[in-house]
């Protein structure tokens, strides 16, 4: 199994991917250990001295280091524990019970806001290794969370507002402006 991996605008965050399917359509965000109960391969990653945050997405995994962590030090276990979660054939998560954050009582407001989000910002964002999730829409203000590298990354400020904020409000008129959220 070979593992490619790509650094990220977050220097914090690299993207390692397995050349295998990590999570498909769905995604996982683990900001701590005990919010991995349900990902053994995230449970295995946070036993790694250093590692702060873990994020699966359908064909990568983003991993955050302490600020005090060097990469040169940690990448190399990182990649081993990848590599011996896939060998042992265990599942990336231990159950299938992502939610489904579509509501079919959205008005046609949120349903084109989610649209958008889905078909032009998150395929983007990917690529850099994170993710952004739709949280909400009131007194036109886009509310969003950032996971993976987009997390903590010094360019999600100007990444919401100059890109997703200003797409948004092109197409979505109702849209006065994007804040980010953390849960």
């Amino acid at each position: 199994m070979f593992i490619q991996t790509e650094t990220t605008p977050n220097p914090a965050t690299l993207k390692f991917i397995p050349g295998e399917d990590v999570l498909g359509n769905s995604t996982a965000n683990f900001n701590k250990k005990e919010d991995a109960d349900n990902s053994p391969l995230a449970l295995s990653l946070f036993d790694i001295n250093g590692v702060e945050a873990v994020f699966l997405g359908g064909d990568f995994i983003s991993v955050t280091k302490s600020d005090n962590d060097d990469w040169s030090h940690l990448k190399t276990e990182v990649l081993t524990t990848i590599m011996e979660h896939y060998v042992s054939g265990k599942p990336i998560m231990s159950d299938s019970d992502k939610k489904d954050e579509s509501n079919e009582d959205d008005d046609e407001i949120v349903k084109q806001i989610r649209e958008l989000i889905d078909t032009r910002v998150r395929p983007s964002v990917a690529q850099d290794g994170g993710d952004i999730i739709f949280h909400g829409f009131e007194d036109g203000i886009v509310k969003l969370e950032m996971h993976g590298a987009c997390s903590g990354c010094p360019s999600s400020t100007i990444t919401l507002k100059n890109g997703i904020e200003n797409m948004l409000k092109h197409y979505v008129p109702e849209v006065e402006s994007v804040e980010a959220i953390e849960v």
